[in-house]
């Protein structure tokens, strides 16, 4: 993020461009603002192992040259015609494929190159931005790089958290962080919502101002009390981190408090949260397990009060806690 200091956006300024985005993604979702259910994060590596290393195609051979198009765009192809086949590679992305005839190298060249195409156009999607992105995510203004944190692509919003991570003591990211941990508008707000949670690990760095550190443990709070679904684990990140990342004393009034959350999602991430209270702040057992107690037996959903039964007796047995139970409707 090559920005001196004295350019840099106001955080006033990256939370009015995150508002105006939250908008305009509602608008162009038709007015709903139900959260979509994002998919795994798949790690991205690329450029992809090149082929023509394994056949030891000298230099000398790239003689031939060709073109493929995707996307509405051309890309040149330098091709190379040997007695292992027909390779080509294409220089403007950094990969290669090999065929039988040039024909067939050019399908498979084409269809290599979609992965970084599909990564690409995510990013310039999310950003607003024509055609493909081909620039560096760590050259994105900041407020861009809240933007990419709502990216479909969760190894492009992952990317983005860890450039906001290497910058946050330009203490200008916090309204804008703590604005998505309360969003219930933009269609993809979970999985930002996780990045968040993630960078929240460590508030005191990503957030140094104790006023927003206090918003943040709040709106933690509130994630949990309302949750309507968990879809990106969002709900049981927040419940990790309130239990396992803030003060024990904070970390567990937070959580009993959630134990009456309407949201079963929300009360299932508090179960699981307190066992991480006592591991970093022993003094709070006995006072957890009695409330773990409680809700096993008060609990209107069978299967947390299940949970909090098995989550009092591991505590008590000095064990580590086993999985977390499943809704019905997260079984797909």
């Amino acid at each position: 993020m090559p920005h001196p200091t004295e350019n840099l956006p106001s955080p006033e300024q990256i939370l009015a461009d995150l508002k105006e985005f939250i908008e305009q993604a509602v608008e162009e979702n038709h007015g709903s603002t139900k959260p979509v259910r994002p998919k795994h994060r798949v790690p991205f590596s690329w450029p992809p192992k090149a082929i023509s290393h394994q056949y030891h195609i000298p230099a000398k051979s790239w003689t031939d040259r060709a073109e493929y198009e995707a996307h509405g765009e051309k890309f040149p192809v330098r091709v190379a015609h040997t007695p292992h086949g027909v390779f080509g590679r294409c220089e403007k992305c950094w990969h290669e494929a090999r065929g039988d005839t040039v024909e067939e190298m050019l399908r498979r060249l084409q269809k290599a190159g979609e992965p970084l195409f599909r990564r690409q156009l995510a990013i310039g999607k999310t950003l607003g931005f024509p055609g493909r992105f081909v620039g560096r995510i760590s050259d994105l203004a900041p407020q861009d790089l809240v933007r990419l944190l709502y990216c479909p692509d969760r190894d492009v919003a992952y990317e983005a958290k860890l450039e906001i991570e290497k910058h946050a003591s330009l203490g200008v990211f916090g309204p804008a962080l703590i604005h998505i941990l309360r969003d219930d508008r933009h269609p993809h707000r979970r999985s930002a919502q996780w990045c968040v949670l993630d960078m929240m690990e460590d508030i005191s760095l990503i957030l140094p101002d104790e006023n927003d550190q206090r918003e943040a443990i709040a709106a933690m709070r509130d994630l949990l009390w309302n949750a309507a679904d968990d879809y990106a684990r969002a709900i049981y990140k927040a419940g990790v981190v309130i239990g396992g990342h803030l003060p024990g004393q904070i970390g567990k009034e937070v959580l009993l408090e959630c134990f009456h959350a309407p949201s079963k999602y929300g009360r299932r991430a508090a179960m699981h949260g307190v066992f991480h209270v006592v591991e970093w702040h022993p003094p709070a057992l006995r006072e957890i397990v009695e409330r773990l107690r409680e809700a096993s037996l008060n609990d209107p959903e069978p299967i947390l009060r299940r949970y909090a039964a098995a989550m009092a007796d591991d505590l008590e047995a000095g064990r580590d806690h086993g999985p977390d139970p499943v809704f019905p409707e997260e079984e797909v």
